[in-house]
């Protein structure tokens, strides 16, 4: 199946599930605010798609259930786990439809239900904190109303009908209408499908063909996965490589209740969900010691990591030993903590493709942290390529965004380069907005930008309105040395004052050169400083290394500002028509 049918079908099914549900939400007017309808929709979503996913073996459960009990084993989890075809069941003699049965006692009976769940998914539904939910829905007489809504045909959810990626899709759908109505930050850069499904066809690209033949066993990883749909995108791409494909997918969480919908989630596909781990990346990290073949992301961006600077700076004084060996970013931005802490779970054959915004290209003069990073990525020769997607890819932001692509095992012909690619104009239309995202990749746009990616030449690429350029730099390209050009303190008569036989600095005309690393410094100021004052010099105790990726800069196409005669012949015209409308007003 294609992107486009892909993009298509989910779409569909995003609509269809995220209005119904939505509307159920009207059940929940007046008892809870806008901003809390999450707090029950999302965990009765959690529970409708266990229960569904589970229906058709649920009698097999029960069944052997009984069976154990005659036996007296106590040890059943095997026995239920294989009845149930999954890796959870449930033991109630309820099902979700069954406890419309009896109104009265509706609650308890939910509570009963929700706890003859194996432990796994007792623990997801937890998570949620949802029995306080459940206590204020039946004190106000809705609780029956709720569960009744979402045993209707039009609220199905299981796993035969609806892919692991849709139900995370529409899960994240959910949350976004939830956080907006609370002006929250969750949900602001939920990852649409059209921008994972390029990341994983450039992270594949180099080894398609080998993975075609030689089969794929592989770890992936995503350090902040929301409901965990980028990784389940890249399982499908791996898939489509390697039908037999052994994955094993990885990730961490900070919100909870994104953090349970990830791990019900791999729980339906089949996964190990004890590898869906909740806590902060940057100060808690989960899987310290691990190493990835695959690393996929879209950290946040702009957010401080105030709250997590001691357990930052202490992970940092551990050098080489920790993650964040090589300065660390202003507190106000923590995508590039999340950057460094790919790269120290990247294994040395991995690859990694993180989203970041423009401020990790250029953010932070020679000898600042963001400086020290890029150097960082450069100097190892890690930094494969750049990638600019257009604006208005994102739900909740518009601004440019970039995929950077990280690898520590460069082919011969790649090493010492960048590819930098200007994809800002490979997009469609969409026919409708969703939030801001106004602009999505279709088939085309993700071929064309791969082209593109594995030329790894410079170049212009065009398909149709689609265009792509591409620039090949050197490394050394992006590094600089910023000098302190001193000049003397004079006399009255303008000649330098000497001490121990040396000129001594005035401060006051003290000034700073970026020389590109390329260059040389002597000639440099030769040509561009002795001119207009001869008597500078360059302390070079004050010398400083950086590091800085001019992207835009080097995309920059000069457009010629219009003719004064054009603009005042336009200005008439506007006055024309002004006058024209004025007129038919004035008769109308």
């Amino acid at each position: 199946m294609s992107t486009e049918q892909l993009q298509h079908r989910t779409t569909v099914n995003i609509q269809e599930k995220a209005n119904l549900i939505w509307a159920i939400a009207d059940k929940l007017v007046g008892v809870f605010k806008p901003h809390e309808y999450g707090n029950v929709v999302l965990p009765m979503c959690v529970i409708k798609r266990f229960s569904d996913t589970l229906a058709p073996t649920k009698q097999k459960v029960l069944d052997m259930n009984k069976q154990l009990d005659e036996r007296g084993l106590m040890v059943k989890k095997g026995f239920l786990t294989t009845a149930s075809g999954f890796d959870f069941y449930n033991i109630s003699p309820f099902s979700f439809e069954g406890l419309l049965s009896d109104p009265d006692n509706i609650a308890d009976n939910f509570r009963s239900y929700l706890n003859h769940f194996s432990e796994n998914v007792v623990d997801i539904i937890e998570k949620f904190d949802f029995d306080k939910e459940i206590t204020k829905l039946d004190h106000n007489g809705i609780l029956y109303n709720v569960i009744q809504e979402f045993c209707s045909k039009k609220a199905y959810m299981g796993a035969d009908e609806i892919s692991a990626v849709d139900m995370g899709y529409i899960f994240e759908e959910l949350v976004r209408k939830f956080s907006e109505s609370y002006d929250e930050q969750a949900g602001a850069h939920f990852t649409a499908r059209d921008i994972i499904y390029l990341m994983a066809e450039i992270l594949v690209a180099p080894q398609r063909e080998q993975m075609a033949d030689e089969g794929i066993t592989a770890t992936i990883y995503d350090m902040a996965m929301g409901t965990s749909q980028m990784l389940d995108c890249l399982g499908e791409k791996l898939h489509e490589i390697d039908p037999d494909a052994q994955l094993t997918e990885f990730g961490q969480e900070l919100n909870e209740q994104t953090f349970a919908i990830a791990k019900a989630n791999l729980l339906i596909k089949g996964g190990n969900a004890d590898n869906m781990k909740h806590g902060n990346t940057l100060s808690d990290d989960k899987f310290d010691g691990y190493k990835f073949d695959y690393i996929i992301s879209n950290p946040p961006f702009g957010i401080e990591w105030k709250n997590e600077k001691s357990a930052v700076e202490t992970e940092a004084k551990r050098g080489d030993a920790g993650r964040f060996p090589v300065g660390l970013p202003a507190i106000g931005d923590s995508q590039q903590l999340f950057m460094l802490n790919g790269i120290a779970k990247l294994k040395d054959t991995g690859r990694m493709a993180i989203i970041q915004n423009g401020s990790p290209l250029f953010k932070g003069d020679a000898g600042s942290g963001e400086s020290s990073i890029r150097g960082y990525l450069l100097e190892n020769d890690w930094l494969e390529a750049i990638i600019q997607i257009p604006n208005d890819m994102f739900y909740n932001t518009g601004i440019a965004t970039y995929i950077w692509v990280v690898t520590k095992n460069k082919s011969a012909e790649h090493q010492g380069k960048v590819l930098l690619v200007d994809a800002s104009k490979c997009c469609v239309k969409r026919r409708k907005s969703l939030g801001n995202k106004r602009n999505e990749f279709d088939d085309a746009s993700i071929a064309l930008v791969e082209k593109a990616y594995t030329a790894y030449q410079n170049g212009v690429y065009t398909d149709g309105d689609l265009v792509v350029e591409t620039k090949v730099k050197d490394n050394d390209d992006f590094k600089f040395t910023k000098v302190v050009v001193e000049r003397p303190i004079c006399d009255e008569d303008g000649n330098p004052i000497l001490k121990k036989g040396k000129p001594q600095a005035d401060s006051s005309k003290r000034d700073t050169e970026t020389i590109p690393f390329k260059e040389d410094i002597t000639a440099y100021m030769q040509k561009n400083v002795l001119p207009y004052a001869p008597d500078a010099w360059i302390d070079e105790k004050k010398s400083k290394v950086g590091y800085e990726i001019p992207f835009t800069r080097e995309f920059y196409k000069y457009v010629a500002p219009r003719k004064s005669d054009d603009i005042f012949a336009s200005l008439q015209e506007l006055e024309k028509q002004e006058s024209e409308l004025m007129a038919k007003i004035m008769r109308g």
